[in-house]
């Protein structure tokens, strides 16, 4: 069966907060012979384990990396790989996700007011700017 999944379902497969959804989400994600994880739902993942769950950064990039090497699991990679970046660098894997597909779509500079991303996001080389 191929499938995508909400964040909902990789949240409970996850952290196993409800028994009862936690080991539905677990049954299905093993069942499955290929998973579609959309970017936003690893957007939505991640805030979910670092603002709701409270995980360390470490903690989450793990999970993140178990999924990007899951053998069913199919997703954007080098947005992840974008996104973990960021995210183990100390800021938001959003933003990570964020500019490499707005660089992927054509933009060649990313304007932020949010000053974290830009000094991440410059660290790693690429044409940003702080819009204040």
């Amino acid at each position: 069966m191929k499938i995508s999944v909400d964040t909902s379902v990789l949240a409970r497969a996850a952290l196993q907060d409800d028994p009862q959804q936690g080991q539905a989400a677990s049954e299905l994600l093993k069942a499955a012979s290929l998973i579609a994880v959309s970017l936003p739902c690893l957007c939505e993942l991640v805030w979910i384990l670092r603002r709701g769950a409270k995980l360390q950064r470490e903690d989450v990039a793990l999970t993140i990396r178990d999924l990007l090497d899951a053998g069913n699991v199919v997703m954007n990679r080098p947005a992840v790989e974008a996104g973990l970046a960021i995210l183990e660098a100390g800021g938001d894997f959003a933003d990570g996700v964020i500019a490499y597909e707005g660089n992927w779509l054509g933009g060649e500079t990313f304007f932020s007011f949010d000053r974290r991303a830009v000094e991440l996001l410059t660290d790693q080389g690429q044409a940003v700017q702080l819009l204040v």
